[in-house]
């Protein structure tokens, strides 16, 4: 089901030669052999236009938070750094890198603390609860590497800790070596640890192009959307539910099965173009 569809009216001008034409002015016929005319065309394309409000499966939804990486660095008022040292790469800040309208999280093969690659991600300084979250991504080429678009209570410690949040959201979440799919997955922490709703996503191959991948998180269900269409849907009228912040990141990792990193691929990096965080207003 395609719940919408973003789109954009353009309108431009034709010039246009007529030839050898005859004109009625005045009761009299005139003679031209030539006339230009301007004629408009309309064109409605589909775009990835921010838009502040919008409806989706009865419910509406207004633009609360958002980021499109237009500034020459990160916006620090929104976003802090993941810093942990975790699986087989440390995350370092300065591998973060925002131009051209883009968010790069650089990847290297560069020995910190005790691990030989560094990653990086970004965490949002405040916390959003229910509402509808997106974003526009790829993923670097090359094996070993785990990138996620992710919601999870951030303790301020720059790593994961599951001791202080209820659930774990992952909206997007792709092992490297997969050229073509990625994983949404829904964790219950609180009371004990259960997955809900693993679903792997087919899906274009994601280092070429760019995939909007979003979720909606309402008190009844989160569903999932790739490129606007819902791909997977999950009760949680039973789940623990609470204030959730949104992680933008890239690690080297044995998830997936992975056995190495591509070494020969590096450097290289994961590309976010925006995200954005609309909230649940009834």
């Amino acid at each position: 089901m395609e719940v919408f569809r973003r789109t954009a009216v353009i309108v431009h001008f034709e010039l246009f030669q007529i030839n050898n034409i005859e004109i009625e002015m005045n009761n009299k016929i005139i003679a031209m052999r030539q006339i230009l005319i301007i004629i408009p065309i309309v064109l409605i394309l589909n775009c990835n236009a921010q838009v502040n409000n919008i409806e989706l499966n009865g419910k509406k939804y207004e633009l609360s938070f958002y980021d499109e990486f237009i500034e020459k660095q990160l916006d620090t008022n929104k976003w802090t750094f993941r810093t942990d040292s975790k699986h087989w790469s440390t995350q370092l800040k300065e591998n973060v890198e925002v131009k051209d309208g883009f968010l790069y999280l650089n990847l290297k093969k560069q020995k910190s603390l005790d691990k030989e690659y560094t990653g990086a991600g970004i965490i949002s300084v405040d916390t959003f609860k229910y509402g509808y979250y997106e974003s526009r991504l790829k993923v670097p080429s090359g094996g070993g590497w785990h990138t996620s678009f992710w919601l999870m209570n951030h303790n301020g410690s720059g790593g994961t800790d599951i001791s202080t949040t209820t659930i774990e959201i992952d909206i997007f979440e792709n092992d490297s070596k997969d050229t073509l799919g990625y994983d949404v997955v829904l964790h219950k922490l609180k009371n004990g640890h259960v997955v809900l709703g693993w679903k792997h996503i087919p899906v274009h191959n994601l280092k070429k192009e760019f995939q909007i991948v979003s979720c909606e998180y309402t008190p009844d269900y989160v569903k999932y959307y790739l490129n606007g269409t819902e791909v997977k849907s999950i009760d949680i009228n039973n789940v623990p539910q609470g204030a959730l912040n949104i992680w933008l990141t890239c690690i080297a990792s044995h998830l997936g099965d992975t056995k190495f990193v591509d070494k020969e691929k590096l450097p290289n990096f994961a590309v976010f173009d925006y995200v954005r965080y609309y909230k649940l207003t009834e």
